[in-house]
């Protein structure tokens, strides 16, 4: 266990995706989250937090989560202490003190808990490998439960809503903020030059196309997750309605005063996203940081996830990963570079020419030659 004591501003929020917009350097996070996922832990590092007090237990008892291992590898301590009332005890600003596991304020002791180190997470995450088969099996149960009454979207589809947005004979770039979406967008940025492909943001996905520098053309969503200014970015605004009709998230931008559609379908946001792209007609579909592994569904702690492996049966022939089209597109040349090339060429050979009399000679010796066998 690592004695050291770490004093810093308490930052609290049941939801991570939340919290990590308000994290700076050196705060003490407080956070309720249950099986802490990568994409999580991936911003919780980013934020740049010293220590990540979780009232939830971590480690996933499910499946192999490698959320909390990672955050400890890039030197962020992690301090389990399930139960803990550390969200009635604090408020947001207090300055806290960790000790051996144990949180203070002004020195009373708050909570206790015990600290996950990287040797302890490794070999939990080793013993938890044996239990794919085991959560394997029970995703297959579940799909096929659900199959029954989430199957119409192979066949029926849903109400596509009027969009101004165009997919027809166009890609679809889909951005959702899962695991190792900043790698994702990265890789493609030669991709979204030459093809231009629709923009289509699900969620928070949005936030992170504004970061590399894009405007989402379209926002899919709950709006739960995604900051105002991404919604006012002047994107297709598409809230995701519940199957009754009801969309939560419709109510916030009524407020924001920004005009909207509502999609009512089973299933999670991205993968409306996806199938309104496949229904309105596009070429192909980019998935960045979206769920394509068993690992990555289970994170969402949802039955079965059957309406995002239904959707991937559906537009599977034009789906493609972030990586596989990085990897495609690397063994391309585009036209731009050589065009680029040889027109460098063409003024270091006019600037020779032009700043040497004796080259200049010597072509038109050659120009002479040659109309001479002409």
């Amino acid at each position: 266990m690592n004695s050291t004591e770490v004093r810093g501003t308490a930052r609290l929020d049941r939801r991570t995706k939340r919290l990590v917009r308000r994290l700076r350097a050196g705060d003490v996070a407080i956070i309720d989250h249950a099986e802490l996922d990568r994409v999580s832990a991936e911003e919780l590092v980013e934020s740049g937090v010293r220590i990540v007090v979780n009232v939830s237990p971590s480690v996933s008892e499910r499946y192999p989560n490698p959320g909390p291992l990672e955050l400890v590898r890039a030197g962020v301590r992690l301090v389990d202490a399930p139960g803990a009332p550390l969200f009635e005890q604090l408020r947001e600003g207090d300055v806290v003190s960790i000790r051996d596991a144990c949180v203070y304020r002004n020195g009373t002791k708050l909570a206790s808990g015990h600290e996950l180190t990287r040797e302890l997470l490794e070999q939990l995450l080793a013993e938890q490998q044996g239990r794919v088969t085991e959560a394997l099996g029970a995703f297959a149960d579940n799909t096929m439960r659900y199959l029954r009454e989430e199957g119409r979207l192979l066949t029926e589809g849903f109400e596509l809503p009027q969009l101004r947005t165009r997919f027809r004979d166009r890609h679809a770039l889909v951005v959702a903020r899962g695991p190792g979406y900043k790698r994702d967008l990265a890789i493609v940025r030669h991709y979204i030059r030459e093809f231009r492909p629709v923009l289509v943001a699900v969620d928070g996905g949005a936030d992170a196309l504004l970061e590399a520098g894009y405007r989402p053309d379209l926002i899919v969503g709950d709006m739960d997750s995604v900051s105002d200014g991404a919604l006012a970015c002047g994107a297709e605004l598409v809230v995701h309605a519940y199957e009754d009709g009801s969309a939560p998230g419709r109510t916030r931008l009524d407020r924001l005063g920004l005009p909207t559609v509502a999609v009512s379908t089973a299933g999670i946001s991205e993968d409306l996203a996806m199938l309104l792209a496949y229904e309105k007609g596009a070429d192909l579909i980019v998935a960045v940081g979206t769920h394509f592994n068993l690992v990555e569904f289970l994170e969402r702690n949802r039955a079965g996830m059957s309406s995002t492996f239904l959707t991937r049966l559906k537009v599977g022939e034009i789906l493609v990963d972030a990586r596989g089209v990085s990897r495609l597109f690397r063994q391309r040349v585009g036209l731009v570079p050589l065009v680029t090339f040889v027109l460098a060429a063409v003024a270091v050979v006019v600037a020779a020419v032009a700043g040497s009399p004796e080259l200049r000679d010597l072509i038109s010796a050659l120009v002479d030659r040659i109309r001479a066998l002409a």
